[in-house]
């Protein structure tokens, strides 16, 4: 889901990008567990370094900075294409 969205400034696997969108989604912790076939202290783990790295301090502030970062989308709001900001300076 995270291909042809904006670069944020910070790295994140595939893995942490799976763990927002479950996230955005409103599952909880043992949710994301079962979902991903992972255990919930990996999903703790997971969510504990990807506040860290965002510099969320919850998932509330964790969903608005991927919708923000065009990490996620919520509803059909968010989810349009847009190039890349290389892209972009590669035009000029």
């Amino acid at each position: 889901m995270s291909e042809g969205k904006f670069n944020s400034p910070i790295s994140l696997s595939e893995r942490e990008v799976q763990i927002i969108e479950c996230v955005s989604n409103g599952l909880t912790n043992h949710q994301i567990a079962r979902e991903l076939a992972i255990s919930k202290r990996t999903v703790d783990n997971h969510i504990s370094n990807i506040l860290t790295k965002t510099l969320t301090k919850n998932r509330v502030a964790l969903v608005r900075w991927a919708l923000q970062w065009g990490k996620v989308c919520i509803d059909e709001v968010n989810c349009c294409n847009l190039p890349e900001l290389h892209e972009q300076e590669h035009d000029r």
